[in-house]
């Protein structure tokens, strides 16, 4: 059945880049109806199985690395990844699923001969087409683009440059997007970037839109530490700020579920220590994990619990923290006993609940000024986190 598939491959890679590239702004603006025969979509969803043919191969046709090359260099010189992520949202459901697919070939393709660390596609988008991932993200204004812009976006944010990317664009409408050499992770953002919009996407999206979103937010924040913990050090208040009013208290369940679990696992992760430490010296940030720990829903109260005993354990606690606690001591130490009493099969949260239970009691009558020199966690803290 090979012969069956011979005329599909007969074009040049060259020959239909180029024809892609010409038929994406000729798509309708909304998103072409699939009971209406539509040509510019049908030949660009028959050009695009073509490609992805190409990239992918199948159970009879093995994949060509030079024709994949060949589709890879055509691929940049035309600037096709930036024409398809543009008009991505447009383009009918089939030709959405193959774009995806050959974004994420092209983007780990290496050549055979190569010497390059990461693939090509990689160095390019960074050093000479940023935009491409700017628009990528941008795939989360509309929600048919969500997920495959989400799971192109995924596969690019394995590389650290790409994370560098979003985090550190300002760019506006029509601006040429941030190029690796002018990232500068010591100066605060403005909070008008791509990255910041993350947050409306996530809060405001429909539950796919949304999810998605977030999915790529967290891989965003937690793949690569290094440059994340800077990242969150110099932004610190905005950062803090909008996650914890935006996501934390968002009237989504799921989004307020998932936000509480991320700031559990980015405070305590070791790569975040000083981050750690400057958001359990805030009274406001322990004030809103105690509400959580009333919240209606049980896995919110036990989401905000993981938070919450960051600030209890740590031996450094600042007099605005010392003093909440201070004051709510008998409260809380009527009420940590009976928290969420029915998970008795969790032998380590019980155990924790019984340490801060203790921590607690050994607090002082009034605040103390805390011990400024420690570097790193006590073991009683560490042993919590």
């Amino acid at each position: 059945m090979a012969f069956l598939f011979s005329r599909g491959r007969s074009r040049q890679p060259s020959d239909l880049v180029r024809s892609i590239k010409d038929l994406l702004p000729r798509l309708p603006e909304k998103l072409p109806d699939p009971s209406v025969p539509n040509k510019v979509a049908d030949d660009l969803a028959r050009q695009l199985s073509q490609v992805k043919l190409i990239v992918q191969g199948t159970q009879e046709i093995e994949v060509s690395p030079e024709q994949v090359h060949a589709l890879v260099q055509a691929t940049l010189q035309e600037d096709l990844l930036y024409e398809l992520s543009r008009y991505l949202h447009r383009l009918p459901f089939e030709a959405r699923k193959d774009t995806q697919t050959i974004f994420s070939h092209v983007l780990r393709f290496k050549p055979a001969h190569g010497n390059h660390a990461d693939p090509p596609v990689i160095s390019y988008i960074v050093h000479n087409r940023p935009e491409i991932i700017i628009e990528l993200c941008k795939g989360y204004e509309y929600s048919p683009s969500a997920m495959p812009c989400g799971t192109i976006l995924r596969e690019a944010l394995k590389f650290d440059v790409i994370a560098a990317i979003i985090l550190y664009d300002q760019s506006q409408e029509g601006e040429p997007a941030i190029r690796l050499t002018e990232v500068q992770p010591g100066i605060p953002q403005g909070g008008t970037g791509i990255f910041w919009r993350f947050f409306t996407w996530i809060d405001r999206g429909s539950f796919e839109l949304s999810a998605d979103a977030f999915t790529t937010f967290r891989e965003i924040l937690t793949r690569h530490k290094s440059l994340v913990t800077g990242y969150l050090a110099t932004n610190f208040d905005r950062f803090f700020g909008m996650f914890n009013s935006t996501l934390v208290q968002s009237d989504s369940y799921v989004t307020k579920r998932q936000s509480i679990k991320l700031l559990g696992e980015i405070l305590l992760d070791r790569a975040n220590y000083n981050v750690m430490m400057a958001y359990v010296e805030s009274g406001e940030n322990l004030k809103l994990c105690m509400k959580l720990l009333r919240d209606d829903r049980k896995m919110v109260q036990y989401e905000g619990f993981h938070v919450f005993k960051v600030f209890v354990a740590n031996p450094n606690k600042s007099v605005a923290v010392q003093r909440i606690l201070i004051n709510n001591r008998d409260r809380l130490l009527k009420f940590l006993p009976k928290f969420l009493e029915d998970r008795t099969d969790d032998d380590q949260f019980t155990d924790e609940k019984s340490f801060l239970v203790r921590q607690i009691e050994l607090l002082p009558k009034e605040p103390i000024e805390p011990v400024r020199s420690a570097r790193e966690p006590s073991r009683p803290a560490a042993a919590v986190a």
